[in-house]
């Protein structure tokens, strides 16, 4: 499990980013008004929580830095991610267990042109959420998960300089590689499965040099 912990990490916060930024622009709330008042109104997931695209940003761009920085920086990105993620989590909540109206007044004054939270309180007569801002709540459980991983585990990744040295030595010292150093190594234009060949080439080496120790000395 350690030896993928890094690799839980980085995919957790990027497909949280991914779940968060995608939602920004979906429906999450349908808001049924009093008759007469207006057509029902769609308010997107970036409307209800306005800071939900930005922090998605982010957490995609934690989970991509995730792969490569240091180790006080680990920490650091994992505390980042965990306090986001209960911030968000908080604020979506509080959308799928009731919308307040700050969460759907903007789009409710843009369409009536009436605006104070009593006024736009009086003209709502209910309100639907959609499975978007659902799916957000998970996405930010997984950005927990990020975070948790990170904090719990990020003194046993492989160090960044032992990642880009190329001798059999340091692989070996290092463990095996995983998802995210083979990429590192392709990208690198480096085979990581070279360290496994080595070992059978010096092999044959020692074979024949050995048959050639113990060959007749004399001979015609």
């Amino acid at each position: 499990m350690i030896a993928r912990a890094r690799l839980i990490a980085v995919l957790a916060a990027l497909v949280a980013g991914a779940i968060g930024i995608i939602s920004s622009t979906q429906t999450w709330i349908d808001v049924i008004l009093t008759a007469g008042s207006a057509p029902d109104i769609a308010v997107a997931g970036n409307d209800a929580v306005p800071v939900l695209a930005p922090l998605s940003l982010a957490a995609l761009a934690l989970g991509l830095a995730l792969s490569i920085v240091w180790r006080i920086l680990r920490y650091v990105f994992g505390a980042l991610a965990l306090a986001g993620a209960v911030w968000l989590f908080i604020l979506t909540l509080q959308v799928v267990t009731g919308p307040p109206v700050a969460a759907v007044a903007a789009p409710i004054t843009k369409a009536t042109g009436i605006a104070g939270s009593a006024a736009i309180a009086a003209l709502i007569d209910h309100a639907v959420v959609s499975g978007w801002a659902w799916g957000a709540l998970f996405g930010w459980v997984l950005l927990a998960v990020s975070g948790a991983f990170t904090l719990a585990t990020a003194h046993r990744w492989r160090t960044g300089g032992r990642r880009y040295e190329t001798s059999t030595a340091a692989v070996a010292a290092t463990g095996p590689l995983d998802a995210v150093d083979s990429w590192d190594s392709l990208s690198r234009g480096d085979d990581p499965t070279d360290a496994g060949r080595a070992a059978p080439e010096d092999e044959d080496e020692t074979t024949r040099l050995d048959g050639r120790s113990h060959a007749p000395e004399g001979g015609s």
